[in-house]
């Protein structure tokens, strides 16, 4: 099932919210919007729960680390950076 979230209409208030109101970093405010786990979205990159937890945490992330990502949330590249 490809569900993979559109940049241009999917963006959501919830997830905005978590970044300005929460002070969450984007990859953080989308995981937690799907309700994800750290080591889940960790599992589906190939990395441990910790070197997610620090590039969640990452205030700039590789282009290639943050298409890894995109693509186990499900959500365009795009996303990751607004």
């Amino acid at each position: 099932m490809n569900r993979t979230i559109d940049i241009e209409t999917s963006i959501t208030n919830k997830v905005v919210s978590m970044v300005f109101d929460n002070n969450y970093y984007p990859t953080q405010a989308w995981r937690e919007y799907l309700k994800l786990f750290e080591v889940e979205v960790a599992n589906k990159i190939g990395i441990s729960q910790s070197a997610y937890s620090q590039y969640e945490k990452s205030q700039k992330l590789r282009k290639a680390t943050g298409i890894k990502i995109a693509e186990a949330l499900q959500i365009k590249p795009e996303l990751i950076n607004f």
